[in-house]
């Protein structure tokens, strides 16, 4: 099995890559994530694979982090999930979002990534709640911003919570604050603040 691919990057045209390693071109399908990480054309570039294999192909599927394989590989045991949503899934909301919708139990924020309708959405929250602690990415260990301590940052999410925002908008609020915040209610009214000037 393929775990790791390192070479030159010589084509991208989405969701596909190729890359050469030793004249070897390999063809990796990645979540539109990834695009924006890529070197240009011609570049050493790396990914993390996870390989698929079945009766009439061989696929390929890439990756930044090691971290967003392993919720790729959990999506897949969740039942009715294929590679090609769980692919959808990661183009579409971060690993620390998507860990907030299902701790959340936010079915109905779920329904709004593509493919996923309402039943899928409720197998998701409910398989994958005991999944998310193996993963290391619990909500409630998320730190919201770059310089505030979790606990901080836990306790702002909880109170844009409260105010009536949804937990993913939450989340994205309180990342969105810049430097760091000394408590919770600082935290969310400078959250509010960025809220109100957009």
């Amino acid at each position: 099995m393929i775990a790791r691919l390192s070479g030159t990057l010589v084509e991208q045209q989405p969701p596909i890559v190729v890359i050469d390693c030793h004249g070897v071109g390999y063809e990796v399908e990645c979540p539109m994530t990834v695009f924006g990480s890529l070197p240009a054309i011609g570049e050493a570039c790396k990914l993390v694979i996870h390989t698929v294999i079945r009766e009439d192909a061989h696929l390929l599927f890439g990756f930044a982090a090691a971290s967003d394989r392993e919720l790729f590989r959990t999506l897949l045991k969740i039942s009715g999930v294929g590679p090609k949503l769980a692919l959808a899934i990661l183009s579409s909301v971060s690993a620390a979002d998507f860990a907030l919708m299902v701790e959340s139990g936010d079915s109905k924020a779920l329904t709004r990534l593509p493919g996923i309708g309402k039943k899928t959405a409720e197998r998701l929250v409910l398989e994958m709640k005991s999944r998310l602690d193996d993963l290391g990415l619990e909500a409630t260990g998320l730190g919201g911003t770059g310089s505030s301590t979790p606990d901080v940052a836990s306790e702002a999410r909880a109170g844009l919570i409260a105010l009536g925002y949804s937990a993913t908008e939450a989340l994205k609020m309180v990342k969105g604050v810049d430097g760091e915040s000394s408590s919770a209610g600082a935290l969310i009214r400078q959250a509010l603040k960025n809220r109100m000037a957009k």
